[in-house]
């Protein structure tokens, strides 16, 4: 894999390393408080970060706050609630307007009586999106779709994207390959070959806009994808980090020694 990624490019390319948690970094858990983070990854993370020389950021569905507490102390550079939050390397934050996260509060409400009625339904509200997660009952799958639907019918401006037992409701105006490529322009990922990993349909617009942007997307497991590469499991994902990282480090090494 990391063979396809130097071919892809230079010989050395100078990368920008981003990734999804659920599903990519982490297994998928049966709720989203219930994933289990190895003691080993906030360490491999840290070092990863060294080696991309800070250009490595988390593009999750998740808030901000979800993702520092489970990488503590790590806190590292991600995009949140599908890019509707946003915190840049240097720690200054991106948040959506007080418009946007009312909105998405009036839509869970519209749509709790469908949970309430449903024990193994789950609503997930965010700043920004709000997440109806089935992954309990998968056979309310037509019944979820329906209410969230029915719940936009009075905010035009948000649109719903399907995910792995879950479905989402987010400001039209917000996705992952959006936040990439804010990130791109900033230092510093801009002017580095941007490779996006992911595993699921919010993942998309981040593969399309990493391979707009001269880099490569990266599908974890089955399914139809823009992503022109693929990788198995989340072992594979840590696994391809180590890889990438081994290969800047070689070309920092590499640019030490044309320097001397």
């Amino acid at each position: 894999m990391t063979d396809a990624i130097v071919q892809h490019g230079d010989a050395t390319p100078r990368l920008a390393v981003f990734t999804d948690f659920d599903g990519t970094l982490v297994d998928i858990a049966e709720t989203p408080d219930a994933v289990s983070v190895p003691d080993e990854l906030t360490e491999e993370l840290d070092q990863a970060i060294r080696r991309f020389d800070h250009a490595f950021a988390v593009i999750t569905g998740r808030e901000i706050a979800d993702i520092d507490r489970f990488l503590h102390p790590l806190q590292l550079p991600i995009a949140g609630a599908h890019g509707a939050q946003r915190r840049r390397v240097d720690g200054s934050l991106e948040l959506p307007d007080d418009s946007i996260v009312s909105a998405a509060h009036d839509i869970a409400r519209a749509i709790e009586p469908l949970a309430q009625a449903n024990p193994n339904l789950l609503v997930e509200t965010k700043e920004g999106s709000v997440a109806l997660h089935f992954r309990q009952a998968p056979e309310l799958e037509g019944a979820c779709h329906l209410a969230m639907e029915e719940a936009l019918v009075d905010y035009p401006g948000f649109t719903l994207v399907p995910g792995k037992m879950v479905i989402e409701a987010r400001p039209a105006a917000f996705d992952k390959g959006a936040a990439l490529r804010a990130f791109m322009q900033e230092e510093p990922f801009a002017g580095r070959i941007p490779v996006f990993i992911g595993d699921d349909r919010t993942d998309e617009d981040a593969f399309l806009a990493a391979q707009e942007l001269g880099g490569i997307g990266i599908k974890l497991g089955p399914g139809e994808t823009f992503a022109r590469m693929r990788i198995a499991d989340v072992q594979s994902v840590r696994a391809l980090l180590r890889g990438l990282g081994d290969m800047a480090e070689r070309g920092h090494l590499s640019g030490d020694m044309t320097e001397h």
